[in-house]
């Protein structure tokens, strides 16, 4: 059981399309994290795909025994901390124990570098995993990144196109990170003040043209396009302009209204991206409270779990909240998850379809 769990979790996998000469991804996602005046941190996430992407919600307790599955130099831990990720196919969105988050995202400009045999490789699969597994604070896994030599190892779609993502990450202190590779090399942003992130272009970039913007030090009108940087400039207005909330109830309302409204719509008439992403589904990480809440944009209903009463100690079982079976589920779904074989991923050098 333990070595099937090592597999749990999946890749991002992206289709690609060129279009006009000009390359388009199929994956764009949103994230943006609020401190509620003292009341809560909560973080959102929209999940932005170009097909419908159904998920489940899993439970998965500490003591799994993992590797970064890249051949014999590969990263090898026991998962320190337990943990809650929304995935089927693939994983791209969790929380731990300890109230810290992790989100993948698609960035066009990743590069992580020639494989190099002697550095300890993880697969890009597992690199969300593996910061929910060991971490408990942002600064913890900053350290951790800077000092520690290793390699990110990325897999390949039908096309032959690698994964690019870049990872995202907060902790209960509101405090937070940016990890991304594009001359094989961590660049790491890390800030409270960096609540924002999107996809393409990187994240320098997205700081610095948001200063362009009416309410950051520019004059330009607020942009209206479904565009990584439109997106990153409405999440960080709509954001910054959240009002004081009266009670834990409007913490999330708050940050659900910047989500949806980051969002993007089913059939956007767009002859230059026919193939732009709609808002799969999103999430929010009540980073203080630990509740984890889930909205599918094709059901009308929120289902949410309290993590402090799953059950993460070593040896007990994975667990599933179906929701693909179930979609009609509402409301506080903790007690709902069933023991359930865990998925199973490829190692990166596969190349893996939708």
């Amino acid at each position: 059981m333990q070595r099937r769990n090592m597999y749990c979790l999946g890749f991002i996998i992206v289709t690609v399309l060129f279009i006009s000469g000009l390359y388009f991804s199929a994956q764009a996602c949103s994230r943006a994290l609020w401190d509620c005046d003292g009341k809560a941190i909560v973080v959102g996430r929209n999940m932005d795909w170009s097909d419908p992407m159904p998920v489940n919600l899993w439970l998965l307790p500490r003591g799994i025994k993992r590797d970064g599955m890249t051949g014999d130099n590969t990263l090898r831990w026991t998962a320190k901390y337990g943990s809650l990720v929304a995935a089927d196919t693939a994983a791209s969105d969790g929380m731990n124990e300890k109230g810290f988050a992790a989100h993948v995202l698609w960035l066009s400009e990743s590069n992580y570098g020639t494989r190099d045999a002697k550095l300890p490789g993880l697969s890009v699969g597992l690199w969300l995993q593996y910061y929910l597994d060991n971490f408990a604070t942002v600064k913890e896994a900053v350290a951790f990144t800077l000092k520690t030599p290793f390699q990110i190892i990325s897999g390949s779609m039908p096309q032959g196109q690698k994964i690019t993502l870049h990872l995202i990450f907060e902790d209960a202190t509101g405090d937070s990170a940016v990890i991304e590779y594009t001359n094989g090399k961590p660049k790491v942003f890390h800030s409270k003040e960096y609540r924002v992130a999107t996809n393409s272009p990187t994240f320098d970039l997205q700081l610095s043209q948001l200063h362009q913007y009416t309410g950051f030090g520019g004059n330009r009108p607020l942009p209206g396009t479904t565009q990584a940087a439109d997106r990153f400039v409405r999440a960080a207005y709509y954001l910054k302009n959240l009002p004081s909330p009266a009670d834990y109830r409007q913490c999330v309302a708050g940050i659900l209204s910047v989500m949806r409204n980051v969002a993007q719509p089913f059939g956007i008439a767009d002859p230059a991206r026919p193939y732009i992403s709609a808002t799969r589904w999103r999430t929010v990480a009540d980073l203080t409270n630990l509740v984890y809440y889930f909205e599918s944009t094709t059901s009308p209903n929120i289902v949410w779990v309290t993590m402090q009463s799953s059950d993460f100690t070593e040896g007990a079982p994975v667990k599933k909240l179906d929701l693909i079976k179930n979609p009609d589920r509402v409301g506080d779904c903790s007690k709902e998850f069933e023991p359930a074989e865990p998925f199973v991923i490829p190692p990166p050098s596969d190349r893996m379809g939708v």
